[in-house]
């Protein structure tokens, strides 16, 4: 389900999953057929990982890259939900073929 909510946004983000929602800060990103597909990516990597751990998960490898990089916005970026969320955000047909856990392939890259 797609909610729209303007006033859950930091800055340039425009968009996010907390299980079974996809949040977006405008009406008119319902559109945008790449957002919803990058987003839809992070639902099923929480479905799979059974929603809670995946936030536990999410928010230990942001503070750990965040230590790293010492730059908040560089360990968000390489965090491997969004590695692999925006390396297949264009390919509409990548959850149909998908491998469980594919974040994985993601952490070390």
């Amino acid at each position: 389900m797609i909610l729209v909510f303007k006033h859950f946004f930091y800055r340039n983000y425009v968009g996010l999953s907390l299980w079974p929602f996809i949040f977006l800060k405008e009406g008119s990103l319902k559109k945008d057929e790449v957002l919803i597909n990058h987003e839809r990516i992070h639902l099923k990597q929480q479905q799979e990982l059974l929603i809670v751990p995946f936030y536990i998960l999410y928010i230990s490898e942001w503070i750990l890259r965040t230590i790293l990089y010492l730059n908040s916005y560089r360990a968000y970026q390489n965090i491997s939900f969004e590695r692999e969320a925006y390396a297949n955000e264009n390919n509409m047909g990548y959850l149909s073929h998908r491998k469980t856990f594919g974040f994985l392939d993601y952490l070390t890259r």
